[in-house]
């Protein structure tokens, strides 16, 4: 393709170009090419210039992975409007306060009473919606929200079905291409584009403005570190409303004029027969989805020699993923940086680096500074993450520049770290998770690293937890590789031999797998549950 496109609606038109005919994306029998992506969205951003969508108008998407997903944030950027990719997970108050905090105007909704039922869910989220009839809506409970459009599912008297909004050129429509050519042409790379929510597992999640521009950019740059090529069929289920899944998997893949291969749910051995039918041959996703893949019964009959990249470990060849996690490649990212800001080159990390994070992304600058004080620190000095570049958001929705960046630009990241002599981060945990026992603070990252180390770990968390004398104690919770059961004995000598005695667990429990520990919706481990239920174990002796 020739140089980056920085607006969406240069870059769509691109792929056109480049692709025209090929497929890039897929649902069941449901088949979009890189032509279809252009004229589809066309259709639905002139759909949404007539309902009054207008530049930097709020647009939500609240659908699971599809090419409905894909066309609708593609339409919105097109325009210049600001695209809300909305969490399929959020419970009926989440929902609510995320329409509202992102002042959504139009909601793109995915009416499926048989799968997702996501209509319901909103409607029991804003019961005054039941009683409304179609746009434009005034429901002092969502203000802004004007029109709700549906894909799927039975007509409903207060929304728009999608295909009365969607007009093919030469159908009856008050606005022309030739109109939607001079908006898109109004369309600038220092735009918004996105608002995405970050999915921690306190508070409320922030809401992160980036820009047409940037967005396209790091997702072109992420997708350039990555061996993806055009013949390439690639499966993820990360959700499209994540940074992970849009940035660097959805985007990567259109940028390499690659397959983007969905599936409505994660079920073993069907996925394993998409696999097959489909000829993946690039699967990428969380730990847990590979070992699901490979513990199934049904692998063994399945064809998967498609299968020549990605990162889920027992279903791809030891020579494309390292069996040791501590040897894989790593990255560190945030919504914030519209995900990884370090990175690792393909392939095997050497022993020297492991469970290490890379250097900084091209166009990426980094410090360590002092939690307490805010001033820098020197190489090895283990301290609180701040980022500059590109990549960076524009802002937090709704807050104010001076509470979100440092003077001079930086973003305290909440990532505790240091960079070594050869540039080379060191992840230590959140600031948040930082614990501080006796008046002394333990990064869970340092502890972690070295336990897993230890032959016969599989993985590792460290957390603290209450005591009346200390303030918190170090305790951690191990899980084995299968077969082996290490000595928590051992485990704490190895410790002492390279750790302070403080920062040596007082308590090691062992758990059997790794889907006894707690996990938010995003995959993270959820250290505030993991330290309740630790906490438990260690009153109850158990």
């Amino acid at each position: 393709m020739p140089e980056t496109a920085t607006t969406i609606p240069q870059f769509v038109r691109q792929l056109a170009h480049a692709h025209g005919e090929r497929t890039a994306i897929v649902l069941d029998d449901h088949r979009v090419s890189f032509h279809d992506l252009e004229t589809r969205s066309a259709d639905l951003a002139r759909g949404l210039l007539e309902l009054g969508v207008a530049k930097g108008g709020r647009v939500a998407v609240w659908m699971p992975n599809g090419p409905e997903w894909l066309v609708a944030f593609l339409a919105i950027g097109r325009i210049g409007a600001l695209a809300v990719p909305l969490n399929t997970f959020f419970k009926d108050s989440e929902l609510k306060w995320a329409l509202g905090h992102a002042d959504v105007h139009t909601l793109l909704l995915e009416d499926d009473p048989g799968g997702h039922d996501l209509f319901s869910r909103l409607a029991t989220a804003v019961p005054d919606l039941l009683q409304a009839q179609r746009g434009p809506l005034r429901l002092p409970a969502v203000p802004h929200l004007r029109h709700l459009v549906t894909w799927g599912g039975p007509g409903r008297a207060n929304a728009i079905a999608h295909a009365d909004l969607e007009h093919p050129a030469g159908t009856e429509s008050t606005i022309d291409r030739a109109l939607l050519d001079a908006v898109e042409a109004s369309v600038h790379p220092a735009d918004p584009l996105a608002l995405l929510y970050t999915s921690g597992s306190t508070g409320d999640p922030k809401g992160v403005l980036h820009s047409q521009g940037g967005f396209l950019r790091h997702s072109h740059a992420l997708y350039e570190d990555r061996d993806l090529m055009n013949s390439d069929v690639v499966w993820s289920p990360m959700p499209f409303f994540w940074v992970g899944g849009l940035v660097f998997s959805l985007f990567g893949n259109l940028h390499a004029g690659a397959t983007t291969l969905c599936e409505r749910s994660f079920d073993p051995p069907k996925t394993l027969a998409l696999f097959e039918k489909e000829r993946v041959t690039v699967a990428v996703g969380w730990p847990h989805f590979g070992k699901a893949l490979a513990d199934d019964p049904t692998q063994e009959q399945r064809d998967l020699s498609a299968l020549r990249a990605g990162n889920l470990a027992g279903i791809l060849p030891e020579s494309v993923v390292s069996p040791d996690p501590e040897l894989r490649p790593n990255s560190l990212g945030m919504t914030e940086t519209c995900g990884p800001h370090t990175a690792v080159p393909s392939g095997v990390l050497p022993e020297s680096l492991r469970a290490t994070f890379g250097t900084a992304m091209p166009g990426v600058e980094h410090r360590i500074v002092d939690p307490d004080s805010g001033e820098p620190l020197p190489p090895d000095g283990i301290g609180e993450i701040q980022v500059r570049g590109y990549s960076l958001m524009q802002g937090l929705y709704k807050r104010e520049r001076e509470q979100t960046f440092e003077a001079d630009g930086f973003y305290a990241t909440g990532d505790m770290g240091h960079f070594d002599e050869a540039g080379v981060l060191h992840f230590h945990g959140r600031r948040g998770e930082m614990i501080k026992t006796a008046g002394a603070n333990v990064t869970p990252g340092e502890v972690e690293s070295l336990l897993s180390a230890v032959a016969g770990v599989g993985h590792a968390f460290v957390v603290g937890i209450p005591d009346p004398d200390r303030g918190q104690i170090v305790v951690a919770a191990v899980v084995p590789e299968t077969g082996q059961q290490p000595s928590t004995d051992a485990l704490r000598q190895h410790l002492k031999d390279s750790l302070a005695a403080y920062k040596v667990p007082r308590h090691f429990f062992v758990f059997n797998r790794l889907d006894e520990l707690p996990f938010t919706d995003s995959g993270k481990l959820d250290r505030i549950a993991l330290a309740s239920q630790l906490e438990a174990r260690a009153t109850h002796g158990s």
